[in-house]
């Protein structure tokens, strides 16, 4: 590995430039095992990397993509050896250092997982966002809510999170309400394992919230943030819960404290990014076993890495349903 393909940010005064580059080695930062990126993934967050004040990136330039699969070429490590296949996504993947879009990365040994019985595209296809519907769903499980516990909403259900959320719940035996703006999705929400597809929520969008509203949900895996959470907390019934991921609708949330001190509800944050390494590896290795979701093939879009600025633009612009997987080896 004398020189590999990636692609690059750059910041050039107001705006975000997105170039096929030559790196050398000598580019790639510090850490004990070296990847030959098989797959990445496109998420919300590698769109607010090449977004001018997007928020998430230190400096530029930078090679995003906070997912990656692949075989270990090189290893410090006694945990990993070469021809190891694995995957490594959040911490600082794609936004403090070199992320996945690109043949070659370099990761600390303790940010990286072994792949097990999942392929490096379905670990892909899961990545981040399949990764934090499977906590939703676990936090959610861990919390006590059964599925006769009455049916559990999943806002933004075409995204990343939420589609695979509605396979893990249907999968688990929930009864599973799938809330999107996309009317021409229901067929395939449906067809994941969501008993009814519904609108967004809040229904009416003007009306002033309200602090309580009538009980709907057992709980709520929410994607969106913003009135859609306000609203989902104000209908959660005594003693339900919410997990919280999204902000795609909004990073302010104005709701009151009636839900939590007058139903015992609980809002459940869900961050994938800082997750340390053993439950992170515990949670992979039940994607790979129990909890896989069973739909992989339904959700995910295949993009060579060269077409993936598109993609990205469509996600920021909330127009992108299912998982993007990005091939990496041949994509140039």
């Amino acid at each position: 590995m004398d020189s590999f393909q990636a692609l690059v940010a750059r910041q050039n005064d107001d705006r975000i430039d997105c170039t096929v580059e030559t790196l050398q080695e000598a580019d790639l930062p510090p850490g004990e095992v070296t990847v030959r990126v098989a797959y990445s993934s496109v998420n919300y967050k590698d769109a607010l990397a090449v977004t001018p004040h997007g928020g998430v990136v230190r400096n530029y330039p930078v090679v995003p993509g906070i997912d990656l699969t692949g075989e270990v070429v090189a290893s410090e490590s006694p945990d990993f050896a070469v021809g190891d296949a694995v995957l490594a996504h959040g911490y600082e993947i794609g936004t403090g250092r070199h992320g996945g879009y690109a043949e070659y990365a370099r990761l600390p040994a303790d940010w990286v997982v072994a792949l097990g019985s999942l392929s490096p595209y379905d670990g892909a296809t899961i990545g981040t966002a399949g990764f934090t519907a499977a906590m939703s769903v676990q936090a959610l499980i861990d919390w006590g809510i059964k599925p006769d516990d009455g049916p559990i909403v999943v806002t933004g259900a075409t995204g990343g999170v939420g589609s695979v959320a509605v396979d893990l719940l249907a999968a688990a035996g929930y009864e599973v309400v799938a809330s999107t703006g996309k009317a021409e999705a229901a067929d395939r929400l449906k067809a994941l394992g969501a008993a009814d597809v519904i609108g967004r929520l809040p229904e009416d969008p003007d009306a002033k919230p309200r602090p309580l509203g009538k009980t709907r949900w057992a709980g709520a895996v929410d994607c969106v943030g913003g009135k859609t959470l306000a609203d989902v907390l104000s209908t959660v019934k005594y003693g339900g819960a919410v997990a919280a991921s999204g902000l795609t609708g909004g990073a302010s949330l104005n709701t009151t404290v009636m839900p939590f001190i007058l139903r015992g509800v609980s809002l459940l944050g869900m961050d994938s990014v800082q997750m340390p390494i053993e439950p992170r590896r515990r949670l992979w290795a039940k994607l790979g076993g129990e909890l896989r979701p069973q739909h992989l093939s339904d959700i995910s879009n295949d993009v060579d890495i060269k077409d993936v600025v598109g993609v990205l633009d469509e996600i920021r612009a909330g127009r992108y349903s299912g998982r993007a997987v990005v091939r990496v080896t041949g994509g140039f």
